[in-house]
């Protein structure tokens, strides 16, 4: 059967949205065909930079790495739910999705921030779950839930993060729930199941690392 696949990555660039107060990255010309015969960057990035992945260890003392996990944590069954009319993705919310939740590796949430990017309007509150809604979540056999805006939390200023700042990390993330961030097309996705990739680069002692997340759909 015929396969379409849907990029549901931000196009990487020294432009790109970042989280307040980090980095952007930086794209250097190292090597050019008229100079050296062959072209060549040297890339400099934070490992939570553009479409990316959050390992455990992201947030927890003792959690996993990413290149801890076997290949199959970065692939699977996905659906989306759509949560553009919510200001924040409660557990009564979530619980009308409870069947269809069972069934798939992925939960993705589709805030419509993806819309945002590149603009000072991504950083305004998008709906994140509650905690109950996140720890609902954690009854689940799920491998890891993405959303379409900066982060599963509300966005913090403060010199340390802690759990009561982003509970919704802790408590996914607690679980090896893995977090994906920044995820875009959303809406051309279909409202059944689809397969979901997001493989990270094998980077040893991973906190986070872009990745090209793709959905795949049987036509």
């Amino acid at each position: 059967m015929p396969t379409k696949v849907i990029d549901l990555t931000q196009l990487l660039n020294d432009k790109i949205t970042v989280y307040p107060d980090t980095a952007p990255p930086t794209f250097d010309v190292t090597n050019t065909v008229d100079k050296d015969g062959y072209r060549e960057h040297q890339i400099s990035m934070l490992s939570h930079t553009g479409t990316h992945i959050d390992a455990p260890c992201h947030v927890l003392h003792n959690g996993r790495t990413l290149d801890q996990f076997p290949m199959e944590k970065f692939i699977g069954s996905a659906m989306v739910i759509d949560c553009r009319d919510r200001d924040e993705i409660s557990l009564e919310y979530l619980k009308t999705f409870k069947s269809k939740i069972a069934t798939v590796d992925f939960v993705l949430f589709f805030t419509g921030w993806q819309d945002r990017w590149n603009t000072a309007g991504y950083f305004e509150d998008c709906p994140v779950p509650t905690t109950e809604a996140a720890r609902y979540l954690t009854g689940f056999n799920l491998k890891g839930v993405g959303v379409d805006a900066f982060s599963l939390d509300k966005i913090v200023s403060a010199t340390k993060v802690t759990s009561e700042i982003i509970p919704n990390h802790h408590i996914l993330l607690g679980k090896e729930i893995l977090l994906i961030e920044n995820l875009t097309n959303l809406d051309k996705l279909p409202d059944h199941a689809f397969t979901f990739q997001c493989f990270p680069l094998k980077v040893e002692n991973a906190d986070g690392s872009p990745i090209r997340a793709v959905a795949m759909i049987n036509k």
